[in-house]
C-alpha cells in the first residue's frame, strides 16, 4: 500500500505529469532573467568571492566550509550512480540535459542560498541556522507551509537520502570485495555517528578536509582517461548532442527519455531548487558580510558538482567500451566502465570513490535535517538524540534495502521539497532582486560590501540582531 502511494505521487511529480521537470526549467529561466543571467555575467566573480573564504567566527562556519558542506551533500550517488542511471535510461543525450539544468540551476541555487543567509536565525548554542522553512516562516509569514517543508526535509535528507547513499556504498563494496551489506551498514553507522554527534561544526570540518581531496582525485582520473582516449572525444560530443535532440536512430522516444532522466538525475546531483543547500549557506558567516556573498559561493557549488564532476563520470562511461542496455543501472555501470579503462584497479578506484562521495553525503544530509530541529523546539539533547537514533537506523536499513525501494522514496521526498521551495522562492523574488542589486551597487565602490537592513526593502522580517539596522557600509 505504501509502495503504491509513493509510486502514485512520483508519477504525478516525475512521471506522466512531469510537474517538477517543467517547474525546474521555469525556475531556472525565471531567476536567470530576474537576476540578469548572474551565472554567466558574474561567472568570474563567482571564483573571486572565495578570497578570504576560510574566515569564520563563533556564530557561523566559514564560506569555504559552507561550500564544502554543500558539496558533501551534492557530491554523492548523483555523480557516480545517478549519471550512470541517466545514461542507462536516457542514453548519452541525458548528459546534455544535465548540463542545461545545471546552468539554469546555478541561478536558482543563487536565489535560494541568498534567502537562506538573509533569514537565518541563532539556535540555542548561538550558532547560525536557516533554510527554506525559516525563510518561508519569516519572509512569507506562512508557518504551516514551513512545517510542511520541514517534514518533507526530514523524510528526505533526514531519513531516505542517507539510506540511499548507504545503499550505494554497500552495493559498491559488495560488488568489488563481496563484503556483506549488513557489515558495511554497521561500519557506516559507526563512522557517521562519530562525526555527526559534533553537529554542524564537526561536519563542516570533516567536509573541508575530505571534499577537496576526493574532488581533485576524481577530476585527475577523468583527465587521464580523456587523454588515453583523446581520438574518441569528437565522436563522444557528437553523440551527446545528437542524442539530446532525438537525432539518433531511436528518434523521439529517446529524446523524451534523455530529457526526463537528464533533468531528474541532474537535480539529484546539484540539488538546485530542492531547498537543501540553503541550510549550509545559512550556517556561514559570509565574507563579505552580505547575504549575496553566499549566493555566489553556492552557485559555484552547482557548477563544480554537475558541470565538472558529473561530466567526469559521463566521460568515464561514454569513452569506455561497455554496452548501454537501456535497463536501470547504478554504480555497477560506472564500475564496469572504469574497469574497461584500468582493469581490475578501476573497479577498486570506483569502490573507493563512491564510498567517499556517498559517505560525505550521509554526513551532510544529517546537518540539513538537524538545522530544522530548532523550528520544532527540539534543539536540545533529547531532540538531537531522538533524531540521531532514527537517522542511524535508516542508514543501517538502507545498506541492505533494494535499489528500487530506496530511490522511489527519495524521488518522492525530493519532489515534494522542491515543489514547496520553488513556490516560496518565486514569491520572494522581489527580496532576492533587491538585495542582489544592493550588493552589486556597493561592489562598484567597495570590494567588501556589507549589508544592513535599512539599505534594502525586504519581505517579512529577519531575526533580531542577526543583521545590523543602521547602515555600516562604506558607500
Amino acid at each position: 500500500m505504501i509502495s503504491e502511494i509513493v509510486n502514485s505521487i512520483n508519477n504525478v511529480l516525475w512521471g506522466q505529469g512531469q510537474i517538477l521537470i517543467y517547474l525546474l526549467i521555469f525556475a531556472g529561466c525565471w531567476f536567470s532573467f530576474k537576476l540578469r543571467f548572474v551565472q554567466l555575467l558574474q561567472f568570474k566573480y563567482m571564483f573571486t568571492v572565495m578570497k578570504g573564504s576560510t574566515q569564520s567566527d563563533k556564530s557561523g562556519i566559514s564560506s569555504f566550509q559552507a561550500l564544502c558542506t554543500g558539496l558533501s551533500a551534492r557530491v554523492g550517488t548523483g555523480n557516480l550512480a545517478g549519471v550512470a542511471m541517466a545514461i542507462s535510461l536516457g542514453g548519452s543525450g541525458a548528459v546534455f540535459w544535465m548540463w542545461v539544468i545545471a546552468l539554469l540551476g546555478m541561478a536558482t541555487g543563487f536565489a535560494e542560498s541568498v534567502l537562506g543567509q538573509l533569514y537565518k536565525v541563532r539556535d540555542d548554542n548561538h550558532e547560525f541556522r536557516g533554510g527554506p522553512a525559516y525563510y518561508i516562516r519569516a519572509g512569507l509569514n506562512k508557518p504551516w507551509l514551513a512545517i510542511v517543508f520541514a517534514i518533507c526535509l526530514f523524510l528526505g535528507y533526514g531519513l531516505t537520502f542517507s539510506a540511499m547513499q548507504a545503499n550505494t556504498i554497500a552495493e559498491a563494496l559488495n560488488n568489488t570485495f563481496t563484503i556483506p551489506t549488513q557489515y558495511s551498514g554497521a561500519v557506516i553507522v559507526l563512522l557517521a555517528g562519530s562525526i555527526v554527534i559534533g553537529g554542524m561544526r564537526s561536519i563542516a570540518r570533516f567536509a573541508e578536509l575530505v571534499v577537496p581531496f576526493m574532488g581533485l582525485a576524481f577530476v585527475g582520473t577523468a583527465l587521464i582517461i580523456t587523454l588515453m582516449n583523446i581520438q574518441l572525444l569528437p565522436a563522444m560530443f557528437i553523440d551527446i548532442f545528437s542524442s539530446a535532440f532525438g537525432l539518433t536512430e531511436a528518434g523521439a522516444g529517446a529524446l523524451g527519455a534523455a530529457i526526463k532522466n537528464g533533468i531528474q538525475r541532474g537535480l539529484y546531483s546539484n540539488e538546485a531548487g530542492a531547498g537543501s543547500v540553503p541550510h549550509a549557506a545559512a550556517g556561514a558567516t559570509p565574507v563579505p558580510n552580505h547575504p549575496v556573498a553566499q549566493g555566489y559561493v553556492q552557485m559555484l557549488g552547482v557548477f563544480l558538482d554537475t558541470m565538472v564532476l558529473c561530466s567526469c563520470t559521463a566521460v568515464v562511461i561514454l569513452l569506455s567500451d561497455i554496452n548501454i542496455s537501456g535497463e536501470m543501472e547504478g554504480i555497477s555501470m560506472t564500475q564496469n566502465a572504469m574497469t574497461s579503462h584500468f582493469g581490475v584497479g578501476g573497479n577498486y578506484f570506483v569502490a573507493a570513490a563512491i564510498t567517499l562521495f556517498a559517505f560525505t553525503s550521509v554526513v551532510a544530509n544529517y546537518a540539513y535535517a538537524e538545522s530544522n530541529l530548532h523550528l520544532f523546539k527540539l534543539d536540545n539533547k533529547a531532540g538531537r538524540l531522538l533524531y540521531t537514533s532514527v537517522y542511524l537506523i535508516m542508514v543501517f536499513w538502507g545498506a541492505s534495502a533494494t535499489l528500487k525501494q530506496v530511490w522511489s522514496l527519495a524521488d518522492m521526498a525530493l519532489g515534494l521539497m522542491t515543489l514547496v521551495n520553488i513556490y516560496a522562492i518565486v514569491l520572494l523574488t522581489p527580496t532576492i532582486v533587491n538585495i542582489t542589486q544592493d550588493y552589486l551597487a556597493k561592489l562598484k565602490i567597495n570590494d567588501q560590501p556589507s549589508f544592513s537592513l535599512d539599505d534594502v526593502e525586504i519581505q517579512g522580517k529577519t531575526e533580531k540582531d542577526v543583521w545590523p539596522i543602521k547602515s555600516k557600509s562604506s558607500i
